[in-house]
């Protein structure tokens, strides 16, 4: 009777079979799709993980307590029963046993019989190193914590020889998700969006710098197939885009500032009003005590309305009609220019870099003026603060993007001038700015003289 009921608890491999395809459309085999293969070949790993996870999480979080408590253990790797109930006294007698007979009949846990000891079985260990190192990892405050676990499978299979295709194509596939995340945000023009998304951003790039050095021993293995190789190159592509947008968020973030709404005098903006309504959890508590009545909604008809408006409109008629002078003269308002101080420093920028390009200018009036110019003797003397401003503004001269629309950022690109930083560092002897990167200004010639011939 018990074998019987055995055999109707575990469906045969044809039964299997059957209800597998089930799921299919009926010109379809599932044999015939190579996933599918590859999956029925783990099953008895996959059939482990329904062992772990099924049912509700209060009984996954029981098994996985069970089985760390037994595989971290070191003292021994055999367990009897009575030292299992010791190191679990914690857990009621009858939760134990249905634990301990759900693990050991699907393989994480071995019965010795003979010496009547309790064993971890290697996938066992197996499968709690994938999770603990996922749990690692993947911690909820992290938002760049699964670039960190992709890495690390990546790595750890290359450093053993055995990194496959499908490991390159997620990671592959999470580089191309932040890459969308990040142009969404720019398309958004969204100040407090971007500003939280070029900071994901430069925690990607620390992980994009880490796995650069994976993939060049990806690629420069003899060992690894074609599909691997391409796969590398992909993730190289991908990584590449990744960096460029750098100058796309430096963009928006300039736009924003320079259609930032300043509420008079005061020196407060927009941004700061929402960056201090966002610090208030509940907005409601800010009305408190501020208004002494409630508001009384007054309700009228489309009759009363035009007779209110055709009153004041024959008020408004009959006041104007006793003026027969012209009022007398005033004196204009003394008014104050708003115009933000950063338009006047871009525009000064721009006469600058284009008295560069008047070539016998800048920086110098002589004729043998030089056609290159050390950025930092371009940038500098200046405050620390202006002189970063100027050097924000660098990466816009040749964008054609930017180049084709109209406004001063445009004339900018528009500047036959290229620039050509470096990654070596220069030392200033400047009150403010200690060191510079080292980089030129370059004047190009051949395009000044193409758009003088094409005038």
């Amino acid at each position: 009777m018990a074998s019987a009921a055995l055999a109707d608890t575990n469906p045969t491999e044809q039964e299997q079979q059957d209800a597998l395809q089930a799921h299919f459309q009926p010109h379809i085999s599932a044999d015939e799709i190579e996933q599918v293969y590859h999956l029925k070949r783990a099953q008895p790993l996959l059939q482990v993980f329904t062992a772990l996870f099924h049912g509700g999480f209060e009984g996954v979080l029981v098994r996985l307590l069970v089985l760390r408590e037994l595989a971290n253990d070191t003292t021994s790797s055999a367990f009897s029963r009575a030292d299992i109930n010791t190191r679990l006294a914690y857990l009621l007698p009858e939760s134990l046993e249905t634990v301990l007979n759900r693990l050991r009949s699907n393989g994480l846990l071995a019965w010795d019989a003979q010496q009547s000891v309790y064993r971890v079985t290697p996938m066992a260990r197996n499968v709690l190193a994938s999770i603990d190192s996922l749990l690692a990892l993947a911690a909820p405050e992290d938002d760049d914590a699964e670039m960190g676990f992709l890495l690390s499978q990546v790595a750890g299979a290359q450093a053993v020889g055995g990194v496959t295709t499908e490991q390159l194509q997620h990671l592959l596939g999470r580089l191309v998700d932040l890459t969308e995340e990040f142009r969404d945000a720019i398309a958004s023009g969204s100040e407090f969006r971007l500003r939280e998304s070029q900071a994901k951003w430069h925690q990607a790039c620390d992980w994009v710098e880490k796995g650069s050095e994976i993939l060049r021993a990806i690629t420069t293995d003899e060992n690894a197939d074609s599909a691997t190789h391409r796969a590398a190159q992909a993730i190289g592509r991908a990584q590449s885009q990744l960096l460029n947008m750098q100058g796309m968020f430096s963009r928006a973030l300039n736009q924003i500032e320079r259609q930032r709404v300043h509420l008079g005098q005061s020196g407060l903006s927009t941004t700061d009003i929402k960056r201090w309504l966002l610090a208030h959890e509940d907005l409601s508590s800010l009305a408190q005590d501020a208004i002494d009545q409630p508001v009384k909604p007054l309700f009228i008809t489309p009759a009363e309305m035009i007779d209110v408006a055709e009153t004041e409109l024959m008020t408004e008629r009959a006041n104007n009609n006793g003026l027969n002078s012209l009022p007398a003269g005033q004196d204009a308002p003394t008014t104050i220019n708003d115009s933000p101080a950063m338009q006047k420093e871009l525009d000064d920028w721009l006469a600058r870099l284009s008295d560069f390009a008047q070539l016998n200018n800048f920086p110098s009036v002589a004729e043998e003026s030089p056609r290159e110019v050390k950025v930092h003797e371009a940038l500098l003397p200046a405050s620390f603060a202006l002189a970063s401003y100027r050097a924000s503004m660098l990466p816009l001269l040749g964008d054609e993007a930017e180049a084709s629309m109209q406004g001063t950022t445009a004339d900018l690109a528009r500047l036959p001038v290229r620039f050509a930083p470096q990654d070596e560092m220069v030392q200033l002897p400047d009150l403010e700015i200690a060191a510079m990167s080292l980089a030129a200004l370059t004047l190009e010639l051949d395009k000044k003289e193409s758009g003088k011939s094409d005038e």
